[in-house]
């Protein structure tokens, strides 16, 4: 007997994975060359080339935090276009050499079109996932992040050694552009708003986060502490273990743990629920972490980065696929946006926090401690979500057939 599943792989989930894929590509690009370029072009100190970098996360979180609640009014895809328009012309201002304050300022404005339009793009997937394939779906979407943050530091570390910074921002602009230009050949069905439904005016949360998204965005948020970790401190470990060498495969093997395992994790996730992928994912993960914490050759390095890969991977793709499923398809734009929020939040302020750590207790035992973290972050999953899974993944059973 043929069943008709629902396709997946169509032009308009096409399109919308390779904005994301560009968008994630210049910010990771641009992580790995701009502080270097701060230093050389303006003299800035070390702590300043650090707020260049940082600053474009916190206009991120300020383009989530303004998009989410007014996405549906302004219309997805015009949404995302407006906001790539807007990031294509910010790529222009960094040839625009007027100080340090005004590339501060550029760095700010460049993180929040990212964030406009990227989560626009996030929503417009969501949207038009079939819903039996959901987890399957933003499995496969999220990859397009997964390749970005392996290809875009690779191509940034390359380019800052045999071109010039313009030839970096020039190639910004024009990933931006091919970016603007393939996303208006998306459609984009129309958000039915349910009648009655009270407009969003004067300050509410609700306005701003999607509550029903929240408990697994914070789980979400913990979650991205223990990969902070990894993220920001992987290279200062290496030189302590004298595996720096090693360390340049580290995140080629995480990207690669995560591109093999996507496709059947997403799709165990629509067959059996999400605590079928988080759990083991949790364990993995803290296992992965406890290698990182005990490494000292270049296998046990590159073991943990597949096994952080196999264990993050698989949970923020899967918190991503639980956010929006909680959540009325009118308020898909909010649930995506509280999502990313918490993530963002994770992966750009926790580097700040975790410093106090390394400075107590050192590299070594910072991921040990993270490896123990991450086994009570599987604990409070279940209080937060775990334990309502198993009816809320039957009821979606239910009305998808």
């Amino acid at each position: 007997m043929v069943t008709n599943k629902p396709k997946l792989w169509t032009k308009d989930f096409i399109v919308a994975a390779s904005v994301n894929f560009f968008l994630v590509l210049v910010f990771y690009l641009l992580v790995v060359t701009i502080a270097v370029y701060a230093v050389e072009e303006y003299g800035a100190s070390t702590s300043e080339a650090g707020l260049v970098t940082g600053i474009f996360i916190i206009g991120v979180l300020t383009g989530r935090l303004f998009i989410g609640r007014i996405l549906d009014r302004i219309g997805r895809k015009r949404t995302m276009v407006i906001g790539l328009i807007l990031f294509t012309l910010t790529a222009l201002f960094y040839f625009v050499n007027i100080g340090l304050s005004f590339l501060l300022l550029t760095r700010f404005l460049h993180g929040m079109t990212l964030g406009m339009a990227s989560t626009a793009a996030g929503t417009i997937v969501a949207q038009i996932i079939p819903a039996t394939r959901k987890g399957e779906g933003i499995g496969y979407f999220s990859m397009s992040t997964t390749l970005a943050t392996a290809i875009g530091p690779f191509i940034g570390l390359v380019m800052s050694q045999y071109s010039s910074y313009e030839m970096i921002f020039a190639l910004c602009f024009l990933l931006g552009a091919f970016s603007l230009g393939v996303s208006l050949f998306i459609d984009v069905p129309p958000v039915e708003l349910p009648p009655g439904m009270p407009q969003t005016k004067g300050f509410k949360i609700s306005n701003y986060v999607e509550p029903k998204a929240v408990p697994i965005a914070v789980i979400t948020f913990a979650a991205s502490l223990g990969y902070a970790s990894v993220l920001s401190f992987i290279n200062f470990y290496a030189m302590e273990i004298d595996l720096v060498e090693t360390a340049s495969f580290f995140f080629l093997v995480y990207a690669i743990s995560i591109l093999l395992s996507r496709p059947f994790t997403g799709r165990l996730m629509d067959l059996k629920g999400a605590n079928f992928i988080m759990y083991p994912a949790f364990l993995i993960f803290a296992a992965g972490l406890f290698l990182l914490s005990r490494a000292d050759s270049g296998a046990d390095l590159l073991i943990a980065g597949a096994l952080i890969g196999l264990g993050f991977g698989n949970i923020q793709s899967t918190t991503q696929a639980v956010a929006v499923k909680l959540t009325p398809p009118h308020r898909m734009g909010l649930a995506t946006s509280t999502f990313f929020i918490f993530m963002d939040a994770a992966l750009g302020f926790g580097p700040y926090l975790i410093g106090y750590i390394i400075a107590a207790a050192g590299y070594s035992n910072l991921y040990a401690i993270f490896s123990g973290a991450v086994l009570l972050f599987a604990v409070l999953y279940f209080f937060l979500h775990g334990r309502k899974d198993k009816a809320i993944h039957a009821t979606d059973t239910v009305k998808d057939n």
